[in-house]
């Protein structure tokens, strides 16, 4: 709903019309309307992170194939339904502090899983160990991001997933020792 009409252009009267419920019955789970956001962003990312978990316990030790993982997993949730997608490139970007706050708190475990790959990498000697490991988790996580963005902004006219390998590509042998 969010994704094809926009946050601003999804009254809770349609929200609750989309998911065939009466409007007060929305706000028996949901303050409003930025409460719904956040829900949507919390349990997209929270995905995100159990599934790159489940996989960074057998990757862990590996950390080429955790970066891989991370972005395969990230392109995967997203490339599957360009609606969500949408909604949740679109307000990972809010103006309002209070909502940033939030955000910034959905992403942080993504944000530390990121950290957690390059700290790795150097302690393995497939990274650098003079990266700036901050420059480097804002570059993953920027890349992700944009690539994500670009695909919503070009329709979805391409396959996000066919991505993954060259993102990787560039990411490590852009952090490569």
């Amino acid at each position: 709903m969010m994704g094809e009409s926009g946050y601003h252009g999804a009254p809770i009267s349609r929200i609750a019309r989309e998911a065939g419920v009466a409007d007060g019955t929305v706000y028996l789970y949901f303050k409003n309307k930025e409460d719904i956001l956040i829900s949507i962003l919390r349990v997209t990312i929270g995905d995100i992170v159990e599934q790159i978990l489940i996989q960074y316990k057998r990757l862990e030790d590996k950390p080429i194939d955790a970066l891989h993982a991370i972005v395969s997993i990230y392109f995967r949730t997203l490339g599957s339904d360009t609606n969500l997608a949408t909604v949740t490139q679109v307000h990972l970007r809010q103006t309002d502090a209070e909502m940033r706050r939030k955000i910034g708190e959905i992403m942080r475990p993504f944000q530390q899983i990121i950290a957690k790959t390059i700290d790795r990498g150097v302690e393995k000697g497939v990274f650098r160990e003079t990266i700036d490991r901050r420059i480097a988790r804002r570059m993953i996580f920027g890349t992700l991001d944009e690539t994500v963005t670009a695909w919503i902004l070009s329709g979805a006219k391409y396959d996000l997933i066919s991505l993954i390998d060259p993102v990787c590509d560039v990411l490590v042998n852009g952090l490569k020792a």
